[in-house]
Parts: structure tokens; C-alpha cells; sequence
């Protein structure tokens, strides 16, 4: 059965000699793999690949075979928002491909949620249409996801409290926790003053945090990266 549903691109791999198979995180139908056929071919007439790349954000036409299913397919598929300046920043294609991998270890559940779905739509938008002010949006974007997968906190204290009682190294300081604190409970975009040390421990922090609730974490590849770009 044919349905149509927005998606945000995750990734993908190669199957076969053309064709990939593809990760998306649908508004309909959660996470889900769907196999496009003959987009690696020289013989392609078009670059449908560069609509799988990491956070795209997809109008699709999706074809289900049942729930027991694993793999679907897609009739048709645009991008309903192209990006503006996200593939083309270094600093904001690092925070995209960290968030990227961060989705791709979290996401689980293959039934809709709409306001996660419309959580990470406001994310993606909020990356690619800022001018500046967003080098904590990594940082906000990990305190606010958490509430979605079911672990959120309400204060830095209970934050620290829980790191604390599963022996988490570090200590925080006044301004780090302050800091936090407030990215906690502001909007992308809120300007705070952190040196690059205090940005790096906070993320140490929640990704510590993340995996307190999530075993299937493992290491996260694009955290190097990020560090460099942080510097």
C-alpha cells in the first residue's frame, strides 16, 4: 500500500552494484529501511542520491508491504526544504553529522511520534537558517532529546545527582553548571559564554548521561571531529 509521509534522512549503505539501502526517520511510520534502486549507476539521470545525505528533509511516497516487513520502498521523493548553508559550513556539517550518529544509535521505535519527528525538523531548520550563536546547539540539542527518549531532567541538579551516583569522573564548576543550566532552559540560539574545555566537558557529560539509559550507544565515531572543530 502506497502512503505519503515526510522523512529525515540518517544513512545509508551500498547494496548491491547501484542501488543503497537507506535509514529514515519518518513522521508516519518512526524509523524505518527502504532499498532505492540504481542511484550509485553512471547511467543515472538524475543525483537522487544527495537526498539521502545526513539530515535531509524528504516529502515521500512510501510503499509498505505490512508491518512484519524490514525493508520498504519508495515510489517518489523530493526534498521539501533544501538546504542553505548546513553541507557548506564546516562547524555546522560536524554538528550534523554528530547529531546524525547520535539519531542513528537512538531512534528504535517504528511507529509515528509526531512531536520527536517535529522536534528534529525544528532542529535541523534552527542548524541550517542561523547566522551565528550556534555553537552550544549540539549541547541543547542532547538536554532536549533526552526528554523525548524518555530520561529527560528538569534540573542540572538532578542532571548531577544521576552522574554522580553512577560515578561520573569529573566535577563541574559554577559557570559550567550555570551554563547548563541555561542551555537547559532556553531556545537554540540563546547566547552563553563557554571556553572550549567547559563546551568539551558538558558534552563528555551527556553523552556519559546517554549512555547511563542507552547501552546500544557504543562510541560515538563523529565525537573526534567535533572536538577538532570545537577547538
Amino acid at each position: 500500500m502506497l502512503h505519503k509521509t515526510r522523512g529525515i534522512a540518517l544513512n545509508y549503505i551500498r547494496y548491491r552494484e547501484s542501488s543503497i539501502i537507506a535509514k529514515v526517520y519518518t513522521e508516519a511510520f518512526g524509523i524505518q529501511s527502504y532499498i532505492v534502486n540504481g542511484v550509485r549507476s553512471s547511467k543515472s539521470k538524475n543525483n537522487r542520491i544527495a537526498l539521502f545525505q545526513p539530515l535531509t528533509l524528504l516529502d515521500m511516497v512510501v510503499y509498505h508491504k505490512s508491518k512484519e516487513a524490514t525493508i520498504h520502498r519508495i515510489s517518489e521523493l523530493k526534498c521539501y526544504a533544501p538546504f542553505q548553508s548546513l553541507p557548506y559550513d564546516v562547524f555546522k556539517s560536524s554538528l550534523a553529522l554528530f547529531v546524525t550518529e547520535i539519531l542513528g544509535k537512538t531512534l528504535r521505535e517504528e511507529e509515528p511520534n509526531e512531536p520527536l519527528f517535529q522536534f528534529i525538523e525544528d532542529s535541523v531548520l534552527y542548524l541550517d537558517e542561523a547566522d551565528g550563536g550556534f555553537e552550544n546547539f549540539h549541547i541543547q540539542f542532547l538536554l532536549q532529546y533526552a526528554s523525548y527518549l524518555g530520561f529527560g531532567v528538569e534540573t542540572i541538579g538532578d542532571l548531577e545527582s544521576e552522574l554522580k551516583e553512577n560515578h561520573f569522573p569529573q566535577i563541574a564548576d559554577a559557570k559550567e553548571l550555570n551554563a547548563t543550566e541555561y542551555l537547559l532552559h532556553n531556545p537554540y540560539g540563546i547566547i552563553v559564554s563557554l571556553d572550549r574545555t567547559r563546551r568539551v566537558d558538558i558534552l563528555e557529560k551527556l553523552i556519559f548521561f546517554y549512555k547511563i539509559h542507552m547501552d546500544s550507544l557504543g562510541e560515538i565515531r563523529s565525537l573526534e571531529v567535533l572536538r577538532e572543530v570545537l577547538k
